[in-house]
């Protein structure tokens, strides 16, 4: 969703140019997560301040519509000398999906704390409890210019700093922002500057992403850092003793200053030696800070994390589990930039639908050994034994990742012999299903971040199940609160719309259940017909793609109309539900997956002569009822679109609009019928003039309930 880049250089000699063309660029990046507007922070003033000089004022700029709309207004400012070095500065961007309040420029992001800008913060998440903070606000003088519950936690901020230095408390930036986060309820990511503050950035997040990246040409100190617990609080806590300051505020919303844990030289995040040079990318995601570095340290819910003096610390307010750890690891990416650029192609997803037959290599790479017809899913087996006693294997996800879930679960109750669950995870939660200590839940995400699948983990975990994450993201939430799980291996997936993903997580599940069969001898021969059809399928999947020109022509006789109906069963049911979902996202027309044994149970009363269908007949199992499926709906006049196997002569003559696609085993089908249907909505998008890469009103990462 909203899309977070803050940058820190700290002793390295930047020109304010360098610095807002940073900041722009890794909002462009972050563009496919899905905006309406965006915003800009950084230090005005045409002169670098000495010691005693007045702080420097912050120039926030803010902007309706897409980064180069901001890129524009940033341009446009008045008085602002673009060559003006700074040795150490700290800036801060955001692209927002509107959450509360229209987009507008006063609803962008930073969000300021008064006219003077002495604190601005960009946030990614809902604060469940504006409103009861607003008011509170209202009463201290506070008035408010936007719509946004952002704008309730910069005020706060603002309000702490005043109060406490009133009394004579010398509040850090840490201690404020830990006094905020503990009354703000609901899911975040923010990033806070202020001209109080110089040279300093403060980061927490809860439920929502959110990573360090740092750029350092000398040797760092360590390769983690320790947390550092604010002891006084914990002591308070202990004791249960109240200061008169926290009786004053019980039960409304602001509490005691935070004592300071002693200073630990060992918890500081630097350079070694006298070249204490070092720069810090904040960032919601790592396509941001990719082409700065590659070393990135991964925050958790409730990590405070602040930058001053050049030196990282990451803080925590309380003690959690004792098995959680005490130390925040520096993780390499192996991510490249070229793998986040369009390349040849005009958009981003068209790119990631011709990507396929290298990404469904790259998810069986080591794992498919086609000689000896075995599987190897180094992820979870230390707990395959575990998972082929449970009592039942419940799939939980949302949208495309449901759809794949729902794509593999007959085959996974073949192979497994297991009742198999798959479960919206919005709806898993609405209705508080019961989860027992013998299921095993298993969580799919390409993210890795989805708001209501992470809250689903959590309820099982909680509830003692063994959880199993399949994601597309290496440090992503899901990933690491897992007990174990397979990585997808897709590649970046920057289109809002998801391809390739969907065909790595539908061969992820696949490979799960030929692992879990591997010793049932009445299974051999079916996973051995699997394994072999595995082998072709790249090969397959760049036949279908060769289809593009037709199904571009049948896309000009579709793309006037104003509904679309997708009919198939068995194996290709989620076929039909995806390619609606996909005609849904990307062209804004009414479309329905329906499920072809249904017809007679209401969906055959939308038929007529002008009714645009297309029909996935494969010649597979239900090949009959599918036939008998297509005879109802000629009956009523209807002329669908047909999918179907290129040497299936039968269905090849009942219309002269037909997608002949390669035969391989049937459960591996719906990875071939669903490339047609991503090309068919791509290409119908195209036609109507619509942005392919970021369709209205969607965010690539739904970062919140």
């Amino acid at each position: 969703m909203c899309g977070i880049f803050g940058y820190l250089n700290y002793l390295v000699p930047k020109s304010r140019k360098y610095i807002a063309e940073t900041l722009m660029d890794g909002l462009q990046r972050l563009e496919y997560r899905g905006y309406d507007s965006a915003g800009i922070a950084f230090d005005g003033g045409n002169e670098i301040p000495l010691n005693d000089s007045p702080k420097m004022p912050c120039v926030v700029v803010r902007q309706k519509g897409k980064v180069m709309d901001l890129r524009n207004a940033v341009s446009k400012l008045e008085d602002t000398n673009w060559d003006l070095e700074f040795e150490t500065h700290a800036g801060i961007a955001h692209t927002r999906w509107a959450t509360h309040g229209e987009p507008s420029a006063w609803n962008s992001h930073p969000q300021r704390s008064d006219e003077n800008n002495e604190f601005v913060v960009v946030h990614n998440g809902i604060i469940n409890n504006y409103k009861d903070l607003k008011a509170y606000l209202i009463t201290k003088g506070f008035t408010f210019e936007s719509e946004t519950d952002t704008e309730v936690v910069v005020k706060l901020i603002k309000y702490l700093y005043d109060k406490h230095k009133a009394q004579g408390h010398n509040l850090t930036f840490q201690d404020l922002v830990e006094l905020v986060i503990s009354q703000v309820e609901g899911a975040f990511s923010f990033l806070f500057k202020s001209v109080h503050f110089p040279g300093e950035l403060a980061a927490s997040r809860r439920g929502s992403p959110l990573l360090v990246g740092v750029k350092c040409e000398s040797q760092l100190a360590t390769n983690h850092i320790p947390i550092v617990f604010s002891k006084g609080f914990l002591a308070r806590q202990a004791e249960g003793n109240e200061s008169e300051h926290q009786k004053e505020f019980r039960g409304s919303v602001v509490q005691s200053p935070l004592l300071r844990p002693e200073s630990n030289a060992e918890a500081e995040f630097h350079p070694l030696g006298s070249n204490k040079n070092i720069e810090y990318f904040f960032a919601s995601d790592a396509s941001a800070v990719i082409e700065h570095t590659n070393q990135v340290i991964f925050l958790e819910d409730d990590d405070v994390a602040v930058v001053r003096n050049g030196c990282l610390t990451i803080h925590r307010i309380k003690r959690g589990d004792i098995s959680e750890p005490s130390h925040r690891e520096i993780q390499e990416l192996f991510l490249e930039i070229q793998q986040i650029m369009k390349g040849n192609y005009k958009y981003f997803m068209q790119k990631e639908i011709f990507e396929q037959p290298e990404s469904v290599v790259n998810t069986m790479r080591g794992r498919v050994n086609a000689d000896n017809l075995s599987i190897t899913l180094g992820g979870i087996k230390d707990y395959v034994s575990e998972i082929k006693r449970c009592r039942r294997l419940i799939f939980i996800a949302c949208g495309t990742s449901y759809h794949s879930a729902v794509a593999t679960r007959q085959l996974l109750e073949e192979l497994t012999e297991l009742p198999v669950m798959v479960e919206l995870a919005s709806d898993f939660l609405d209705r508080n299903t019961p989860v027992f200590r013998d299921d095993v839940c298993i969580f799919i995400s390409q993210s890795g971040e989805t708001a209501d699948t992470i809250l689903a983990l959590r309820y099982c975990k909680q509830r003692g199940a063994l959880i199993v994450g399949i994601t597309n993201t290496v440090g992503s939430s899901i990933s690491r609160e897992s007990h174990c799980g397979i990585h997808i291996n897709a590649g970046p997936e920057i289109g809002v719309a998801s391809t390739k993903a969907y065909t790595s997580q539908f061969l992820a599940l696949v490979m799960f259940g030929l692992v879990l069969s591997e010793d049932s001898l009445s299974k051999k021969q079916r996973r051995e017909e699997i394994i072999r059809a595995l082998r072709d399928l790249p090969g397959q999947i760049k036949q279908v793609l060769e289809l593009d020109d037709k199904i571009l022509e049948l896309s000009k006789q579709l793309y006037t109309e104003k509904s679309l109906l997708i009919m198939g069963r068995g194996f290709n049911y989620a076929t039909c539900l995806e390619g609606a979902l996909k005609v849904k996202e990307l062209t804004y027309m009414h479309s329905e997956g329906i499920l072809a044994g249904e017809l007679k149970h209401g969906p055959l009363a939308m038929v007529d002569p002008t009714m645009p269908i297309v029909m996935v007949l494969m010649d597979d199992p239900v090949k009959l009822k599918c036939m008998n499926a297509y005879q109802q709906v000629a009956a009523r006049g209807g002329n669908p679109v047909i999918i179907c196997n290129e040497n299936d002569d039968e269905f090849n003559q009942l219309s002269n609009k037909t997608i002949k696609i390669p035969k391989t085993v049937d459960c591996l089908q719906g990875i071939l019928s669903v490339i047609p249907m991503q090309l068919l909505s791509f290409h119908i998008a195209v036609l109507r003039g619509y942005d392919v890469d970021c369709p209205r009103n969607l965010a690539k990462s739904v970062t919140v309930v």
